[in-house]
């Protein structure tokens, strides 16, 4: 009998790094949660699960290695076992304990929570497929729902898999990268490997009607929030030769007309690097909006990832071994990761069909640890409620509390809830 053939694809440009890097201390996962009115069912979670994955075959995929580069090829195991959150988030996926898939889903309480190894997709494609996942899982909760929506995937999801990197790619450009160290935030760590999460809830439009009246985007007030708390907790050791660095990823795919569920973002960065005494933070509020507005036009963008694919596309680098590749893409990384103090990701808003609204009370989303970063932040919203989420390895809060009380000395009102770690 004929062995069946196995759909496979190529890593894009920037999944390629991720293999290569990714491990215990660093699984480079990202989460995305969704929360509902009501408890989770496991038996209805993993049926939801079972019966969605086969019509998404973007996750439905394994990791391959093969002599030149790592690939995906199709999995065709059994959805994984979703199970009760008992542990700290995004840790590392060990694809052999998982039917080799490249995400995990848990829950707890009302919370349902998605987390992917960041190979497979970007945060994009990650909440399209938590979407699919609680809207099924809706329907089987609440029959009324599958009689009244049917049963199939909704019109805004794509499987669309292009390599958009590829697509838009123009011509080789120069590096666009920082690489000079930046100020690192260090100090004592949480016990036992600890993961501390820190939620602050504010209300949409009362943020988004403090930043127009400032001329900036929500994302640039976040931004420097971080930055000026950073700055007036670590006042003495940061400088113009360690600056504040915030690295933050834009989605491509309204700059370049793509509907691709892979990968398609770069990072740009907002730096802060003192040449006198003492700032405000309106000024580097100012600061913070020239850097990355000045920063995220379609030309700067496409210059950052013709820059990457380049180097890919060069004949020297495809026909190099993949142990070898391994190497120099470490010693590239470590060198590069150093040159940012945090990533802040901002996933906007998140929209729900109609039909579903009732039922879901709103997201939230973050990263896990990389090199030099044990503090990052993930930022949702939902209706009137954005979601600032700091993950931290440190016991130390300063940093994440000054931005919420620089937010309330704005006239934000703001309601914070942790994981407790902060408290044993």
């Amino acid at each position: 009998m004929r062995k069946r053939y196995k759909r496979w694809e190529k890593l894009d440009n920037t999944a390629n790094l991720f293999p290569v890097i990714a491990g215990e201390n660093m699984s480079n996962t990202y989460r995305l949660a969704v929360v509902l009115k009501e408890p989770i069912q496991k038996e209805l979670l993993q049926r939801a699960l079972d019966e969605v994955l086969p019509r998404v075959p973007g996750f439905r995929l394994r990791l391959r290695s093969g002599f030149f580069w790592y690939y995906l090829e199709e999995n065709d195991k059994p959805a994984p076992r979703v199970e009760e959150e008992h542990t700290y988030p995004c840790r590392f996926i060990h694809t052999n304990q998982n039917n080799s898939f490249l995400f995990r889903v848990t829950y707890y309480g009302c919370r349902i929570n998605l987390e992917v190894f960041h190979v497979l997709a970007d945060g994009t494609g990650g909440m399209a497929f938590l979407r699919e996942l609680t809207y099924a899982y809706l329907r089987l909760a609440h029959p009324d729902l599958r009689d009244k929506v049917g049963d199939g995937l909704s019109d805004e999801t794509s499987l669309n898999r292009e390599d958009s990197f590829l697509r838009n790619y123009k011509k080789a450009s120069k590096s666009m990268y920082q690489s000079k160290r930046a100020f690192l935030i260090k100090g004592e760590k949480l016990a036992y490997h600890g993961f501390g999460i820190i939620h602050g809830h504010i209300s949409v439009s009362a943020m988004r009607r403090y930043c127009k009246e400032h001329g900036v985007s929500i994302n640039e007030y976040i931004v420097a929030a971080f930055t000026y708390s950073t700055y007036k907790a670590y006042q003495r050791k940061v400088s113009e030769k360690r600056p504040i660095r915030v690295a933050v990823p834009v989605n491509l795919r309204p700059f370049f007309n793509s509907i691709t569920t892979k990968n398609f973002f770069v990072m740009v960065s907002s730096e802060f690097a003192p040449q006198k005494d003492d700032y405000t933070f309106e000024e580097i509020l100012s600061i913070t909006h020239d850097c990355l507005s000045s920063q995220i036009t379609r030309e700067n963008l496409e210059a950052i990832f013709s820059y990457n694919v380049s180097n890919e596309q060069y004949l020297f680098a495809r026909a190099v071994p993949l142990p070898l590749k391994n190497i120099a893409m470490k010693l590239i990384y470590t060198r590069n990761a150093l040159a940012n103090t945090t990533t802040i990701t901002n996933m906007g808003r998140a929209t729900v069909a109609e039909e579903y609204d009732p039922y879901i009370e709103g997201f939230h989303c973050f990263l896990s640890f990389s090199k030099g970063q044990g503090l990052k932040c993930g930022v949702a919203s939902f209706h009137d409620d954005l979601v600032i989420s700091f993950v931290t390895e440190l016991e130390d809060t300063a940093v994440q509390m000054g931005v919420f009380r620089q937010m309330q000395r704005d006239g934000l009102d703001v309601s914070i809830e942790t994981n407790g770690v902060f408290y044993e």
